[in-house]
């Protein structure tokens, strides 16, 4: 049983549909309505049946005024590290602070490549995204004198001047699920973010695979505790409890608990585009699952 003590935080994972275009728009202000943390949008810009979801995410943050806005995640493969510093930077200060990072190394190459962008082999694409990872923190780093130079395999960064100022510490997150990519959460990233439906064994694979990023976390001289955990759930409300989240609101609340105290995931975004679904998250769910985790903890 691993609980590193985090903060609970909650969030809406928003389907960035293309038509109707406000839709999305409209379920984050539910969100932030609902009382929840975050609004998060998948990243494919491959696919013109969404929204292009970095400018998603701006139109969000200019519409609310309390939910940090999350890439979950951004498709790196098609987005230029030094421009993502850049866009971030600037959302983050327009934002008063509300912007999160979250980075794939990719997976769907042929939209990629359709694109324009490179194929690469699954090694190469963890390489590159930890070389983006170093751009993002290099050009975020402006309490360093001169401009910011990188030589990557991948990104070269010529002596390009740093900053804007964060209005925040913007976290990187990563969607990690390979022994490669659990590694590099653990050296490099501020938190993990997974989704539930693409775990190998479902919930059973938290623990262990947490582990993998906290091996990598000591041996790179970080505290695992500093690494966030977080997950995007999915399942059915329903009025009888009957597996993995998939039952009433308690039932949800019951297990969210469980997964926190026992794996450390403090972090959980609902996949839904259903606005009572979302208002039962946000005003029953967390509510709930709060006051069991701090019983939990007191003891």
């Amino acid at each position: 049983m691993t609980d590193y003590g985090h903060d609970l935080t909650f969030g809406a994972f928003i389907t960035p549909v293309a038509s109707p275009a406000h839709q999305p728009v409209e379920l984050a202000i539910l969100s932030e309505k609902a009382g929840l943390d975050m609004v998060g949008f998948q990243d494919h810009p491959y696919q013109p049946a969404l929204q292009d979801t970095w400018t998603l995410m701006s139109y969000v943050a200019a519409r609310t005024e309390r939910v940090r806005v999350v890439g979950n995640v951004l498709s790196l493969p098609l987005r230029s590290p030094v421009t993502l510093a850049r866009g971030a930077a600037a959302l983050d200060r327009l934002s008063g602070g509300r912007v999160e990072m979250g980075l794939g190394a990719g997976a769907y190459w042929d939209g990629v490549v359709a694109m324009g962008g490179r194929r690469l082999t699954k090694g190469e694409s963890v390489e590159a995204l930890e070389e983006a990872v170093a751009v993002l923190r290099g050009l975020w780093a402006t309490n360093e004198r001169g401009g910011f130079r990188f030589d990557g395999r991948y990104y070269t960064v010529a002596g390009a001047r740093r900053g804007p100022v964060l209005a925040h510490h913007v976290p990187i997150h990563i969607g990690a699920y390979g022994p490669r990519m659990l590694r590099l959460t653990g050296r490099v990233a501020d938190g993990w973010l997974p989704s539930l439906s693409y775990l190998p064994d479902g919930l059973d694979s938290l623990a262990g695979m947490s582990e993998q990023i906290d091996d990598a976390a000591v041996a790179a001289g970080r505290d695992p505790a500093a690494i966030v955990r977080l997950l995007n759930i999915g399942g059915r409300f329903t009025t009888r409890a009957d597996g993995v989240f998939d039952g009433p609101p308690e039932h949800w609340a019951e297990q969210i608990a469980e997964v926190t105290l026992n794996t450390g995931v403090s972090g959980f975004f609902l996949m839904s585009d259903t606005p009572a679904e979302i208002e039962s998250f946000g005003q029953e769910i967390a509510p709930r699952v709060r006051e069991l985790v701090a019983a939990a903890r007191a003891h």
